[in-house]
């Protein structure tokens, strides 16, 4: 029956594009969400009034977070392929859309950390800092426990943008879904094998945000 309603679909190359768009996605997900928190971690920290406070360090995160998520990530890709040409030798495959994709996206996500620990009620701060504890303690034992089901939130909605960024990346070679679809569906004008792609990328991103709110739930104890 399938082969009847997508009769130009190469279901192996298919499945190996779903692959890549997977891999993509998890491993700039995984990625961004350690350099996210990092980077949120720090806004939050030298914000005024705070452990850190400093407001050059401040200012200097933020201008640099405020730039990079400005930049359309199409304009993004384009501008870091001497950087990734120079990193990983090639500007094509799987591998070469992580370092556009990390880095389009950390940015993001390290504002969504931010808002979710400035959520936290600050007498729950003070209190551990009346107690002695220290900076880590305090951030390990205090700030991601009480903002995990943000953080969690924030990082379902991060990796679903990344699942559209990864289609993106696909126009100029990086492999995936999106590649496919344009170059087999779109410039070969089958489009049977656009829509069959647009159709598993829907189901990665239902999949993912199906987990992403599961967990969520799960860790809110409110």
């Amino acid at each position: 029956m399938l082969t009847s309603l997508f009769p130009n679909v190469d279901w192996e190359k298919m499945w190996d594009a779903t692959y890549e768009t997977l891999y993509m996605t998890s491993i700039s997900t995984i990625v961004t969400f350690i350099l996210g928190l990092a980077i949120g971690i720090i806004l939050f920290l030298t914000s005024p009034n705070q452990l850190w406070a400093n407001k050059i360090v401040n200012f200097l995160t933020g201008s640099v977070v405020n730039i990079f998520r400005s930049i359309p990530f199409i304009v993004l890709i384009i501008l870091l392929i001497p950087f990734t040409k120079f990193l990983l030798g090639t500007i094509r495959g799987a591998d070469a859309a992580l370092p556009a994709l990390i880095i389009g996206a950390a940015p993001f996500y390290a504002r969504m950390v931010l808002i979710a620990l400035r959520e936290i009620d600050r007498g729950v701060i003070e209190a551990a800092r009346s107690m002695g504890a220290k900076t880590s303690t305090i951030i390990w034992k205090v700030l991601i426990p009480e903002s995990l089901p943000a953080l969690i939130s924030g990082v379902t909605v991060t990796a679903v943008a990344l699942v559209g960024y990864t289609a993106m990346a696909g126009i100029i070679g990086a492999g995936g879904l999106g590649n496919l679809a344009f170059l087999d569906g779109f410039q070969r004008n089958r489009q049977d094998v656009t829509l069959m792609a647009t159709i598993l990328i829907l189901v990665v991103v239902f999949i993912i945000q199906w987990i992403g709110d599961m967990i969520t739930v799960k860790t809110d104890k409110r």
